[in-house]
């Protein structure tokens, strides 16, 4: 399968590390020019470092700015002078006790994980419609159909997420733009190894940590092991690319197995 995105600008956010730099990676390795977004010129720059070191002749560029903010959202877009790709990957998360979570950290979960999704797809689909063509991916999780009960807000934020997706492919319907959001599962990032760490014996070495972690608050998974960022990025890829023009509308799952469903 020879997937070809040459002539196709990309922009993925929060692509500085983990699950975000990977499809970086695997974009401008499938020949896209590639936005690289994060909110600091020093973090953007070693991820360009890194994504060139990947691919001999990477087309990445550096687009340095706060994608929940409005006028830099916007700015992004412009910079890059049109977006044929968008990669919503942008998220936060993190345990916290379900009765201690405020409406202001509530509000913040919904402004970074939904909203700023929300603002960038607006932007960019009238210039893929216009064009006939166009791919917008949400970056969503396992924790959008199986609510953690140590993420609430978390989960409900990823939730919303699919249903924003959903809405826009209809919104997009019959243009040659498609929608989609891909469910990860528990993935290998340096974010999560800091996040299992506050739910397993902070003493164990990674890999006994990681175990007991899948043991014991995900044991639903068939892997029965972390996901790697690049397979993450092979399913972002593919449903990226010509290849998947008749996927739209979905929650493609790369989820290890861990959601005990046959449909997302």
């Amino acid at each position: 399968m020879h997937i070809d995105l040459r002539g196709r600008t990309a922009l993925v956010t929060g692509s500085t590390q983990g699950i975000g730099l990977a499809i970086a990676v695997g974009l401008a390795r499938s020949g896209a020019r590639v936005g690289i977004n994060g909110r600091t010129a020093a973090r953007v720059e070693e991820a360009l470092a890194t994504v060139r070191a990947e691919v001999d002749g990477a087309d990445a560029v550096g687009v340095v700015a706060d994608v929940t903010d409005a006028a830099d959202a916007e700015r992004a877009v412009t910079e890059l002078g049109g977006v044929d790709i968008l990669v919503n990957n942008l998220g936060i998360f993190g345990a916290a006790d379900p009765l201690s979570i405020d409406d202001d950290e509530w509000r913040r979960y919904f402004e970074v994980n939904v909203l700023a999704a929300t603002r960038l797809s607006r932007l960019v689909l009238p210039g893929m419609i216009d064009g006939g063509w166009g791919r917008i991916l949400n970056i969503a999780s396992d924790s959008a159909i199986v609510i953690p009960a140590e993420m609430i807000h978390y989960g409900v934020s990823k939730t919303a997420l699919l249903g924003v997706s959903r809405g826009f492919a209809k919104a997009a319907a019959g243009t040659g733009v498609t929608v989609n959001s891909v469910i990860a599962g528990p993935t290998h990032t340096g974010g999560v190894e800091d996040f299992v760490y506050q739910l397993v014996d902070k003493d164990l070495p990674w890999e006994q940590a990681q175990r007991e972690f899948m043991r014991l608050h995900r044991p639903q998974s068939l892997i029965q092991r972390l996901i790697e960022p690049e397979e993450i990025a092979n399913m972002v890829v593919y449903l990226s690319s010509p290849l998947a023009s008749a996927t739209t509308g979905g929650a493609v799952r790369v989820d290890g197995g861990y959601v005990d469903s046959i449909l997302p």
